[in-house]
């Protein structure tokens, strides 16, 4: 059941009325069966794996609670991570495993017939934060089976996050049953909701779908194109994936709204960050989070001087890579950005040596844009292994960026046979002006655009809506040429 799709409207009515109307001490107990019903609407079996994961952290942190005995913590906690990543291995790695010990040893051995579950990766590593936060003493354990399952499983960031923290999520779930109806359904709250919950719709079906047209045709085949080819699939793709996954993030931010349960924000205008250490602050922020504190800081952080800091960076960029996707590109991906960040934090005391020389400005906002860009360049380079199907691939993609100038295209209108034609573009393009003012508004004044727009008068923010609503109807899913598709992060 897609967020995009008319089954999930649906359903979501549905969760919201009985809500509504069923006696508070049920709520709990009515948006686990919803949030179960949800998962299952992809797989009924592997709803399994969602339970014998909640079944095993929620125990795990009931026994390092009542132990007195730091061995016998340790113990459960070692337990606890390695069965978690014991079942992510099985179904996410056991073959790229396989697949790498036959580069090795020279000998095929055949790949086995492994589903891989959606949203896996998203709630193991919910769940894993939630046994270390209690392990170190942050949060007491929860006793309620109940209460805990549904925050392992609450269906609007149970397949592509945000990744949740107990100290944030579970009281929030917990203190449903204690409200009033009037507090749960806080109309300012009500709207905000669908503010978010209609703009998260907008980006994906009219930007994300729309550009993995293009996106798709050029990855799919580079040999077929030049440099405008590779150059537009190049900022295609990473506006596509940032659109698709901001997409989910905020209609899940929305849905969540609605009922009145504030999700942490999960991008903050990354595109518009002045340089890599900036722009991961800002891209997919509950799990570059995670990998902080539960990884990063672990390991040493930056506590055992530069060169372990430098070490310890590269090492979760690796790991982040390997969370994205079982193949050596994810991982390409994942070392080169790594790479890249060491570099950038080398070379910062003399960029502000320079900036200081030159008495630059660092709140002009054409300033800001040019540092923006060059920096989204930057993050782009390493986004070809992420998406491209093979380092083969990839290879052809910036040799022929590089080394096939075809210009011409772009006046014989041979650039509209690439996917999406003239029309498509100018849709394209004024999606991506909403999407870039959306962006500097939360840059340039720190509010979301629910928060923005509930400032303004009534009828502006109507008339935003109104539009918004006009372009996913007639440009996005409900449009002629083009089906909405599944949402990219699913898949990790």
């Amino acid at each position: 059941m897609l967020f995009n799709s008319i089954d999930f409207f649906i359903f979501f009515i549905i969760v919201l009325l009985v809500l509504y109307v069923i006696p508070a001490k049920f709520r709990q107990v009515w948006l686990l069966i919803c949030s179960y019903f949800f998962y299952m609407c992809w797989n009924p079996v592997f709803i399994v794996l969602i339970i014998a994961s909640t079944l095993v952290t929620w125990g795990c942190a009931l026994g390092i609670d009542r132990s007195e005995k730091v061995s016998t913590r340790k113990l459960l906690l070692a337990g606890c991570v390695i069965v978690n990543l014991g079942i992510l291995f099985w179904f996410k790695y056991l073959n790229f495993a396989l697949e790498t010990i036959s580069m090795v040893i020279h000998r095929e051995i055949s790949a086995l017939n492994i589903i891989l579950p959606v949203g896996i990766s998203f709630y193991t590593f919910q769940a894993l934060g939630y046994t270390i936060d209690c392990y170190r003493g942050k949060m007491v354990p929860e006793k309620n089976l109940l209460r805990y399952a549904l925050f392992v499983s609450f269906f609007p960031q149970l397949v592509a996050g945000p990744i949740e923290r107990s100290t944030n999520l579970l009281g929030q779930l917990n203190r449903l049953s204690e409200l009033k109806r009037s507090e749960i359904f806080v109309p300012r709250k009500m709207r905000e909701g669908a503010i978010l919950m209609i703009y998260g719709l907008f980006i994906k079906v009219v930007v994300a779908d729309r550009l993995s047209i293009l996106v798709d045709n050029i990855f799919g085949d580079p040999t077929r194109y030049g440099t405008v080819g590779m150059i537009m699939a190049f900022f295609g793709f990473i506006v596509q994936i940032y659109c698709d996954f901001h997409g989910y993030s905020t209609i899940s931010i929305g849905a969540s709204r609605i009922m009145s349960i504030d999700l942490m924000e999960n991008f903050a205008a990354p595109f518009l960050a002045t340089s890599m250490n900036d722009l991961w602050k800002k891209w997919h922020i509950s799990l570059s989070s995670w990998f902080r504190d539960y990884l990063y800081i672990p390991l040493g952080g930056s506590r055992k001087g530069t060169a372990r800091k430098y070490f310890n960076l590269f090492i979760v960029m690796v790991v982040s890579g390997l969370w994205h996707g079982a193949a050596w590109t994810y991982v390409a991906w994942g070392a080169i950005t790594g790479v890249l960040l060491i570099i950038e934090a080398i070379l910062r005391p003399f960029v502000h040596r320079i900036d200081d020389y030159f008495e630059i400005d660092k709140t002009n906002l054409g300033f800001n844009l040019y540092r923006a860009f060059f920096t989204t360049v930057i993050f782009g380079f390493p986004a070809v292994f992420f998406r491209a199907s093979s380092f083969e691939n990839a290879i052809i993609f910036f040799k022929r960026m590089f080394t096939r100038p075809d210009w011409y295209v772009l006046s014989d209108g041979t650039v509209f046979e690439y996917g999406l034609n003239v029309q498509e573009m100018w849709i394209l393009a004024i999606a991506l002006l909403i999407l870039f003012v959306v962006d500097l508004i939360r840059t340039r004044r720190g509010l979301t655009l629910d928060k923005w727009l509930m400032g303004q008068f009534a009828g502006f923010r109507v008339a935003v809506l109104l539009v918004l609503i006009f372009m996913i109807v007639v440009f996005g899913k409900y449009g002629v040429q083009f089906d909405s598709q599944q949402f990219i992060y699913f898949q990790f």
